[in-house]
């Protein structure tokens, strides 16, 4: 069951679950500043109180499980995580008073551990050589040792993940573009962020283009992200709804954070980067087809999580 985000909390509540949501959207001006006509935004999703965009999809998720009764006082959250949507459960699991036990790989950014640490949850490391797949493999073992003690949303099955971003972030992109909007583009991880807004697109402004975007090799740095022909397919995923398919190269995307930082003035984290290489790659192909376009991707998170990454260093 999907819960309107926005309708729950009302503008007036100042809890910091309230502060979820109504993100602002920025303009890249100098990244276009030689393509007439084509217009880049980045839904700046790092605003959000536990600082990227699975703050929507673990509260959403953590409030559907109350509702139907799998979530009950005493119960641990567990779930598999990159480092963002444990962040976000933590938070939440904190501000609703129930502990969290995450599954992560352990070359997750030191500074996602501390973060984890900081809000009290209760980390399991996995092998790095197997990434995210390893971690969720992990957690099913935990959760089938004692299924009594744990409620486990598993965020890349459930459908309170995407509907999330349909009740929400889909819902504030259409307002933000006033309806301008022509091309949405986002990553794929659990796949939540693109399946809930673009169903939400094709909805109510069907002409708009949706794009999904991927690492290009099961070996990659894009945190987060998933080589679908390689890894542990979501149970939400449907390839259907992608209009085209974008694949993006790992340094491309530290260029492109680089790049933000020292131009923008916008510390993002290295998924938005790739967002941002592929929203670049398609408004070029775009102008020189003489066409106009507002193009619309997703700022996952920001820098501050990356900062001991290596790749600050590169030159340019």
């Amino acid at each position: 069951m999907a819960i309107a985000i926005p309708r729950l909390y009302p503008h007036a509540d100042t809890s910091v679950l309230a502060q979820i949501g109504n993100t602002p959207l920025l303009r890249f001006a100098k990244l276009t500043h030689d393509l007439p006509g084509i217009e880049i935004y980045g839904k700046a999703e790092y605003f959000n109180p536990g600082g990227s965009v699975k703050d929507r999809p673990a509260l959403n998720m953590i409030l559907d499980g109350e509702q139907s009764g799998k979530l009950t006082p005493g119960k641990i959250i567990l779930d598999s995580t990159s480092g963002n949507t444990g962040i976000a459960y933590a938070m939440v699991g904190a501000a609703r008073g129930y502990k969290v036990k995450l599954c992560l790989p352990m070359n997750a950014s030191p500074e996602r551990k501390r973060i984890l640490h900081a809000y009290g949850a209760e980390l399991v490391l996995t092998d790095p050589t197997t990434g995210s797949d390893g971690a969720i493999r992990r957690c099913h073992e935990i959760y089938a040792e004692n299924p009594d003690s744990y409620f486990y949303p598993d965020q890349y099955s459930n459908p309170a993940n995407w509907e999330a971003h349909f009740e929400s972030t889909g819902v504030e992109i259409l307002e933000q573009t006033a309806g301008r909007l022509t091309h949405f583009i986002a990553g794929l991880g659990t796949s939540g962020t693109f399946m809930g807004v673009t169903r939400r697109l094709k909805r109510d402004m069907p002409p708009v283009e949706c794009i999904s975007m991927q690492p290009s090799t099961g070996f990659h740095g894009l945190e987060g992200l998933k080589h679908m022909a390689t890894a542990i397919v979501p149970a939400i995923y449907d390839a259907t709804l992608a209009d085209a398919n974008m694949e993006i190269e790992t340094e491309d995307a530290h260029t492109m954070v680089r790049r933000l930082a020292r131009e923008e003035g916008v510390l993002a984290g290295i998924s938005s980067g790739a967002n941002l290489v592929a929203a670049l790659k398609l408004g070029r192909r775009l102008a020189a087809e003489g066409r106009e376009a507002v193009i619309v991707t997703v700022l996952c998170d920001g820098a501050d999580k990356y900062l001991s990454e290596e790749f600050w260093h590169d030159p340019d």
